[in-house]
This record gives C-alpha cells, structure tokens and sequence, in this order.
C-alpha cells in the first residue's frame, strides 16, 4: 500500500505569504498507519503500537512545519484537552465535530511540506515517532491498564532517552544511553532513519 502523500492544493497554499498555516483532516495516513504498521500483516508491523489498533486518534496535515526552540517541529501529538468553557469550549468542540465527526483523544500532526518531499524511511521514522509518544497507561501495579470497556487506556508519554552529547562524552553513557547506543550499533529493521528531534510534542509543556 503506497505511503500517503499531502494534497497538493494544500501544499500551494503553503507557498503564499497571504495565508497563515492551514490544517486539515488527514483519515488516508490512519487507514495506511493502520493497514501497514499496526495490523499484524502490515509489511512494516510493529509490535510495539499493538494498543493503538482501535484507538481513538485522528491524523491532520499542515500546511508547513514551524520552528519552535530553536527547532524544526515536524510532527506532534497530542491528547485533546479543551482548558476552557461556555462558548470558548463550545466553539472548540465544534472545529472538531467539523473536521472529524466527533471529538478525538488524541491528535497527530504532520508537517506537509516536509512529508511531501522526504524518503519512505523518513516517513516511516516520523509517524512512528508520534505513535510511540502515545503509550499505554499502567496501573498502580505496573501492569497494562485498561478501560472499564476493556480498551488500552492511553496516555502521553516523553523520549526514552533526554540527554546531553557532553555529559555521555564526559561521564559515559547511563543505562538509558546504553540503550539507545545499543539499537544504534543494530542493523536497522526498516531502513536508514534521519528524524532527528524533529517532534513538537515535547516542546507542549512550555507553548
């Protein structure tokens, strides 16, 4: 199943300085997420997002990607959370029911003018970035959690590993480090990976 490719209407509008950044649904990139990576035929399958099969999330393109922090914001997600009301929550829950039908848990966001253009691998490297922001809740024992309907019950969760190059050159690599060395040194399972902190979800705390 061929990788989904942003419209290009979408992409025009980009490239005039008369429109401010556009979104729109995107429900061809969940069907492929689904069909190619969290179904157990998928061609590149990954155990690890097996909670996310039937879980509530909606994927948008935008227009162009932002700089955030110094950075290149790529692709986020995010769970939905309306810190507001009367109106204001209304007006909220409304733009979603526009867009999607209904209101989601959770959102991921691609940067269009970047997806349009960059190799499969990359791609690939982006979208399960985002999946793996979204993980499975635990409970007070440290088994999965579930919901009473007997759902995965997700939450939003950070980088395995948040590190300076400087402290692993000068005191050596924690256990967490070692890890990420570890997979590193591996062949890679998919192909050549090039996403490098290229996600928005991690700057959220501080927008």
């Amino acid at each position: 199943m061929k990788r989904p490719y942003p419209p290009a209407s979408l992409l025009e509008l980009s490239e005039l300085s008369s429109f401010s950044m556009q979104l729109i649904p995107a429900p061809e990139v969940w069907e492929w997420l689904q069909t190619e990576i969290l179904a157990g035929t998928g061609s590149i399958h990954n155990e690890d997002h097996a909670h996310l099969l039937d879980a509530d999330i909606r994927v948008m393109w935008a227009s162009s990607h932002f700089e955030k922090q110094g950075r290149t914001v790529l692709g986020q997600a995010e769970q939905v959370a309306f810190r507001a009301g009367g109106w204001q929550k209304a007006r909220m829950e409304q733009q979603m029911r526009d867009w999607f039908g209904d209101v989601p848990a959770f959102i991921i966001t691609l940067a269009a003018d970047y997806c349009a253009q960059c190799s499969d691998a990359d791609f690939c490297a982006l979208i399960e970035h985002e999946l793996y922001h979204i993980a499975q809740a635990t409970d007070k024992y440290g088994q999965p959690a579930f919901t009473e309907e007997g759902a995965p019950k997700l939450k939003l969760r950070g980088h395995d590993v948040e590190e300076f190059v400087g402290v692993v050159r000068r005191y050596g690599a924690s256990p967490d480090v070692q890890a990420l060395v570890d997979a590193a040194n591996s062949p890679a399972e998919v192909g050549k990976l090039n996403i490098s902190r290229a996600c928005g979800t991690c700057l959220l705390k501080s927008a």
